[in-house]
């Protein structure tokens, strides 16, 4: 599967909406798109599949490492992905655009504000492409799409201006109807504010699919490693809003081994008869008064104390504790199983990729293993006196002093978001098979 990138001159110049009209565009000309986001993210990922109809892959380098991003972009189907990149095309020590797209030798298409510029959106796109080898990356900036432009005298401007090694694949004219609203975290989440299709099918008319389909290149393979073995244990995922933060590799790993049954704590399902139970990240906060009034949660509790293996992330983690207060200073009970108090904040707490050592065996690593991740929270927390965590940090912040891995039971609660590549839910399949 071909592909390329897209990448910014910065944080907030209209990436994910470049990417949405790239992805119609194509579709527009019938090529089925195969979605991707550089980084971490799961926002960004969920508008793409709202426009895309299938999951976005995520890569980076950090977490999976470039073998891992290869065998997560060659899982994806399609005649071509598009690669959302992350904040500028060179920032991020840890798993940059840049270095999404070298692992990939995918070609970066570099996505510009020129909303105020001409020969100057050249001249970015020109210091951006000559910057790879001062950034030591060895990557080819092909071209540019000029964001928030106008028509005639305005995108002749920019395209009589690039020199000949770059590429004019095309604008994005300026349109209200392109804006996505966003929140705590970032944007709102796709299904919640849908791009309309008639706004993004009108600038779509406008982007050269001719030369993304020539300038799209085929990445190299990647070692293949082995599924987790077939058992005939159970995992119920929570999934509704508050619990929306979901790699599609993850679930796929999970499937791999054995069935995955889903319910939402949110509405009050019951929790389904399994072996393991996975509370992913999201917005426990904004549905906390649902959480407590539901069953659900109360259920999850009993199945913790019983010994069943529980393992939330992030917003998971907050659900598990024992009360969660938002930023307007309401508190709600939580599910009790971690001995913790949750409080939200207006500003974010931690923000970036970390790595994990094991001080003991856990439900996701064995003592001495290393895990990386991400974190990205506006909460904070208080530790009952007992409390037991079983992660050291090598690199970021975790939930107290420098450590992460609140555990109880057979229960694990963390701020890291982690992704298969790590081994992670290798590890926590292997240990729900024990039971």
């Amino acid at each position: 599967m071909k592909g390329v990138v897209l990448g910014g001159t910065a944080s907030g110049v209209g990436k994910t909406v470049a990417s949405l009209v790239v992805m119609t565009a194509l579709e527009e000309a019938g090529v089925d798109v195969q979605p991707a986001k550089a980084g971490p993210d799961f926002i960004d990922p969920s508008h793409h599949a709202a426009i895309a109809g299938r999951p976005s892959r995520t890569l980076d380098v950090w977490m999976a490492g470039p073998d891992g991003v290869r065998r997560n972009y060659a899982r994806g189907s399609g005649d071509m992905a598009v690669v959302e990149g992350v904040m500028g095309l060179y920032d991020g020590d840890a798993s940059s655009t840049a270095m999404v797209a070298e692992a990939l030798s995918l070609p970066v298409v570099l996505i510009v504000d020129a909303k105020a510029g001409m020969e100057s959106v050249a001249a970015t796109a020109l210091g951006f492409q000559q910057y790879a080898a001062q950034a030591g990356t060895d990557i080819e900036v092909a071209g540019i799409i000029a964001q928030r432009a106008h028509g005639g005298r305005h995108e002749d401007g920019i395209r009589a201006a690039l020199p000949d090694n770059l590429t004019y694949f095309g604008r994005i004219p300026p349109r209200e109807d392109l804006d996505i609203p966003d929140r705590h975290l970032g944007l709102f989440m796709g299904e919640e504010a849908t791009l309309p299709r008639e706004g993004l099918a009108a600038a779509a008319e406008h982007i050269r699919t001719d030369r993304l389909l020539d300038a799209a290149r085929e990445p190299p393979t990647a070692p293949a490693v082995p599924d987790p073995p077939e058992t005939d244990s159970c995992i119920a995922l929570a999934r509704d809003q508050a619990f929306s933060f979901l790699y599609a590799a993850t679930r796929e790993r999970l499937e791999a081994a054995g069935t995955v049954r889903t319910f939402s704590p949110v509405a009050g399902d019951p929790v389904p008869e399994c072996e393991g139970i996975y509370l992913p990240g999201g917005y426990p906060e904004r549905f906390a008064a649902e959480l407590e009034a539901s069953d659900t949660l109360d259920a999850i509790r009993e199945r913790a104390v019983a010994g069943t293996p529980v393992f939330g992330e992030c917003g998971g983690l907050m659900a598990l504790s024992e009360t969660l207060e938002t930023t307007a200073g309401d508190s709600y009970r939580m599910a009790g199983v971690l001995p913790a108090e949750i409080r939200m904040t207006e500003r974010y707490q931690a923000l970036d990729h970390v790595e994990l050592v094991a001080d003991r065996d856990t439900l996701t690593a064995n003592r001495g293993e290393h895990r990386r991740g991400h974190e990205f929270h506006y909460s904070t927390t208080t530790l009952d006196s007992d409390a037991t965590l079983a992660f050291s940090m090598s690199r970021g912040e975790g939930i107290s002093d420098g450590r992460d891995g609140l555990t109880e039971y057979a229960t694990l609660g963390t701020y890291t978001h982690v992704h298969p590549e790590s081994g992670a839910f290798d590890t926590f399949l292997d240990r729900v098979d024990e039971v």
